[in-house]
């Protein structure tokens, strides 16, 4: 899943086909329409209801429309902020975004961009700590959370999905939770993505959000790493969605 997928969805959406979407975009309708099917592949959930002659969003697709629309409209006021009198963009960027959205999303649209303008320099640092965009100079910061500074401009992109996971190997071997009080007696595979809390994972139930303390000798603020000891039958992550979408069964 990539970041101008998004951007395609919520084109499709206001321009009601994939005819004028691909024609927006010069490609093709095949094109979009693969896009769309790999969009609802990555995030599991129908988004769209297409008939010969009209498409309607499904309740996920609804969902999912506001937030796309927002990334679009953020990418579009980016572009503009930066533009000059001549309409050429120039300057330099310094972002730092979580290192599964720069390894799995980010790092391609970004390439992309700096292409389309050869006039502007990106640096992207991948990390997952809260940094202080005033005191290190950086100009966008992406981040899974709440916003602390509220003299800084925050801007909701979209939900993360986060799962539960491990591989099948480990199952057969320690068995499966039924309850998540149980994970506290399983081996699990800690992401460090924030200040604290890494152990404390949370659930929801019937509207009300509890937490389980889990336990794990080894933690990582390196979810790719985390991945690959999960696959290797070492115990039990909780990561978002996107890292691990197309190792579910």
């Amino acid at each position: 899943m990539h970041a101008n997928d998004l951007v395609l969805f919520s084109q499709v959406v206001e321009l009601g086909s994939f005819k004028k979407a691909a024609e927006l975009n010069n490609i093709t309708n095949s094109v979009v329409s693969k896009r769309i099917t790999q969009l609802e592949q990555a995030l599991n959930a129908q988004l769209l209801y297409r008939t010969t002659r009209s498409l309607a969003l499904t309740e996920a697709g609804k969902k999912l429309a506001s937030s796309a629309d927002m990334i679009k409209h953020i990418t579009q006021e980016a572009i503009d902020d930066i533009k000059d009198d001549n309409e050429t963009l120039s300057g330099h960027i310094k972002m730092s975004v979580p290192t599964i959205s720069g390894d799995l999303l980010l790092g391609e649209a970004v390439a992309e961009f700096c292409h389309l303008h050869p006039n502007v320099s990106v640096n992207m640092s991948l990390e997952n700590r809260f940094v202080n965009p005033l005191e290190e100079g950086y100009d966008l910061v992406i981040r899974t959370g709440l916003l602390e500074d509220s003299s800084l401009i925050a801007r909701h992109i979209i939900d993360s999905q986060w799962v539960i996971c491990c591989s099948p190997g480990y199952l057969s071997k320690y068995g499966q939770p039924a309850i998540p009080a149980q994970l506290s007696e399983h081996h699990c595979l800690i992401y460090v993505y924030q200040k604290a809390g890494a152990n404390n994972w949370v659930f929801r139930n019937d509207g009300q959000q509890y937490t389980v303390t889990v336990n794990g000798n080894f933690a990582s603020d390196n979810a790719s790493a985390l991945r690959k000891a999960a696959l290797a039958g070492h115990g039990i992550m909780h990561v978002p969605k996107c890292l691990v979408h197309e190792d579910l069964l």
